[in-house]
């Protein structure tokens, strides 16, 4: 046991354990092994972390936005300088292949730290004016204050950063809890941001990160402290987290599952849908709420869409870290492995696994991509969330439809649309009830373009001008001349 890691809670800019002394076990994905401790954080942990956040917010609230911008640019240096040793710690973390993870991550996580630097220095609002006789109203907007944010583990880094940089930008202070099972990358952050506070003579408590489980997250929504809490998760914690505020009130921002639609007409090319869907489906073993894993496809085509995507699955590889040519890792825990594994063994006598449906290998959590077909819209496996590297396809006789099928179910986060027509792709993209459609292509973002859904899958904006606007408050202010 002494040759484990121990990770700390990064708390008014030091690392300490737990008060109580509480760890967890950190299981390295691509073995089944303990790598790693972290903390378990208590009520006292909290208590600290939200102590130290609120002493930080004044200063940090009436800070420039100038000194906010360069607080985020300096930040996003220090990211891009140990590029290396950060995505160590993301691959220990979820196994993910260290190339991918390189190219993949860590530019767009730069890019969205610079963007919000910039975004700190753009905040908009209704003119000055007098739109009452003899009164001029002026728009203030205002911080939120402490943020309670709880990350997922699919993309433990990224989504630290889709949490942080806006809440910062605006001036808010930040309580920020990684996945109890990912969160070494976060606890690296917190040392690098640290020092950039530090270099800049700001106040520590402006970022504070604490590790721990589902208990310790209730902790941090419920307490008194944060006027915002802000996850990225399941539905089911979505509900709890909403549930929790709600009882003083706190303003939440949700970012929860999907269950995205990916519609193929009759005159898109096969060849290259297959393609850009075969990657969009199976990119981080499919833990994606984007994910581009329930394919409906124009009856005429169908059969050979089928037959051309298991054959893309079948070639997908995945393996270790290092491994030569791999698409994907392991999931990311044991539970996961057994929740995909269950949609597979539970599926009905109609369904056809064209190709995987298995796991591979006996050590670490790897499963093979999995095509299945011959399903209704009914089936569980359509209109839940599997969270793993399986593509479903249905067939549809026209556009009405596919519409119905692609808007039945309760996730409303992401879809995309493959066709030649420009017309029906347009009609497409307003009747889909999704917060994104993309148009023969799926699963690309970028900073300046909002992400988030409808429905189940939340409410709140990441990215974008729009997801740092949720991070301040309107006040207008009235005085008489």
């Amino acid at each position: 046991m002494s040759d484990l890691r121990t990770l700390r809670n990064y708390i008014n800019g030091e690392f300490v354990d737990a008060a109580d002394g509480r760890t967890l076990d950190i299981v390295d994905p691509t073995t089944g092994e303990v790598y790693a401790t972290s903390p378990l954080s208590g009520a006292a942990d909290v208590d600290a972390a939200m102590a130290s956040a609120a002493a930080a917010f004044p200063i940090w609230r009436d800070a420039t936005p100038s000194t906010r911008q360069k607080l985020l640019l300096k930040i996003a240096d220090a990211v891009e300088a140990r590029a290396d040793e950060i995505v160590d710690a993301e691959v220990r973390n979820t196994g993910k292949p260290r190339g991918l993870t390189l190219s993949e991550e860590i530019g767009p996580m730069v890019d969205q730290i610079r963007f919000f630097a910039g975004a700190a220095r753009l905040l908009e609002g209704k003119a000055a004016g007098e739109y009452m006789d003899g009164m001029t109203s002026i728009i203030r907007r205002e911080p939120v204050g402490v943020c309670a944010q709880v990350a997922p583990w699919n993309y433990p880094m990224m989504m630290a950063v889709w949490k942080f940089a806006p809440a910062i930008a605006a001036g808010n202070t930040v309580v920020l809890k990684p996945s109890d099972t990912t969160p070494a990358s976060t606890v690296l952050l917190a040392e690098i941001i640290g020092g950039v506070l530090k270099e800049l003579d700001l106040p520590a408590g402006v970022f504070n990160v604490i590790c721990g489980d589902r208990e310790s997250g209730k902790l941090m929504v419920e307490h008194r402290t944060p006027a915002m809490a802000s996850i990225t998760g399941s539905v089911r914690a979505g509900i709890q987290v909403a549930e929790s505020a709600s009882k003083d009130v706190k303003r939440v921002h949700l970012e929860l599952g999907g269950k995205a639609p990916v519609v193929v007409f009759e005159d898109a090319d096969i060849a290259e849908a297959v393609e850009g869907i075969s990657v969009a489906g199976f990119f981080n073993a499919g833990q994606d709420c984007t994910a581009a894993t329930r394919v409906l496809v124009h009856e005429s085509i169908h059969d050979a869409f089928v037959e051309a995507l298991a054959k893309a699955a079948a070639e997908t590889k995945t393996g270790g870290v290092d491994d030569e040519d791999v698409l994907y890792g392991p999931l990311n825990n044991a539970n996961q492995l057994k929740q995909v594994a269950g949609f597979i063994e539970r599926l009905p006598a109609h369904a056809k696994v064209e190709t995987g449906g298995h796991r591979v290998g006996d050590k670490g959590y790897f499963y093979a991509p999995t095509v299945v077909s011959g399903l209704n819209q009914d089936d569980e496996i359509i209109q839940q969330e599997v969270f793993g590297p399986v593509i479903t396809v249905q067939k549809f006789t026209d556009e009405d439809q596919a519409v119905e099928y692609a808007n039945g179910v309760e996730y409303a986060l992401a879809s995309s649309v493959w066709t030649k027509d420009h017309a029906r792709a347009m009609r497409m993209s307003r009747r889909l009830d999704f917060g994104c459609v993309w148009i023969n292509t799926h699963i690309p973002l970028v900073a300046e373009m909002p992400h988030g859904g409808f429905k189940k899958s939340g409410y709140g904006k990441d990215l974008s001008s729009y997801g740092f606007e949720d991070y301040t408050r309107v006040k207008h202010v009235m005085t008489a001349i």
